[in-house]
C-alpha cells in the first residue's frame, strides 16, 4: 500500500472513529471527553512540507467540523498542532539520524521518551486550545485546567492503546533523493 493511500485510509478512519464512536460515548465525567482524531496529524511522515502539513490539517479539521456541526472548532487546534509539529520534532530528534532513517513518527522510530513527550505536548496544546475555543473564556480557571488535564489524560491513554493494538512497522527511508 502506498503512503498516499495509507494516509487517505487513516484520514477517513480517524474521522469516522471520532465522529461515530467516540463522540457518541456518553460523558463519563464532566472532565473526560476522548479525542484521538488528531493522531492522524501526528502520524504524518517526517518528510512532508510545512505548507502541505498545514493544508492537510486544515482540511482534516474542517472535515471533523462538518461531522460535529461546529464550524472552525476543530480546524483551529489542528492547524495549531500542525504548525508546532515540525519545531517540536526538530527539538526532540537528532536531525541527521532518526528523521533520515525512518518515514514517520512512531514508538520505534523515536523511542519511548521522545515519542511520549511529542504526543503529550501536542495533545495538551490541542485540547487546551479546543476547550478555550469551546468556551471563548477562561471562566473558572480550575475547571478549565481540570477539563484540559482530564481530556488530555484519557486521550493519551487511548493513543497509546491504539499504538499498542495497531502496531505500525517502522519503514526505513530509501537513499533515493
Amino acid at each position: 500500500m502506498t503512503d498516499v493511500v495509507k494516509n487517505i485510509f487513516r484520514f477517513v478512519l480517524f474521522l469516522l472513529l471520532q465522529a461515530f464512536v467516540l463522540n457518541k460515548v456518553p460523558p463519563l465525567h464532566q472532565f473526560i471527553v476522548p479525542y484521538v482524531y488528531f493522531l492522524f496529524l501526528l502520524w504524518l511522515p517526517f518528510s512532508i512540507s510545512r505548507m502541505a502539513l498545514l493544508l492537510i490539517a486544515f482540511a482534516f479539521g474542517l472535515s471533523m467540523d462538518f461531522f460535529t456541526s461546529t464550524p472552525g472548532l476543530h480546524a483551529a487546534p489542528c492547524l495549531l498542532i500542525a504548525y508546532i509539529r515540525p519545531f517540536l520534532l526538530n527539538l526532540l530528534l537528532p536531525q541527521e539520524t532518526t528523521e533520515l532513517s525512518y518515514v514517520e513518527p512512531s514508538l520505534k522510530s523515536m523511542g519511548w521518551a521522545p515519542y511520549f513527550v511529542y504526543v503529550l505536548i501536542l495533545t495538551f496544546m490541542h485540547h487546551a486550545y479546543l476547550v478555550l475555543l469551546e468556551w471563548l473564556q477562561f471562566g473558572n480557571f480550575l475547571y478549565f485546567l481540570g477539563k484540559v488535564t482530564g481530556t488530555t489524560a484519557i486521550s493519551i491513554m487511548l493513543i497509546f492503546l491504539i499504538e499498542m493494538l495497531f502496531y505500525r512497522k517502522a519503514k526505513y527511508r530509501t537513499n533515493i533523493a
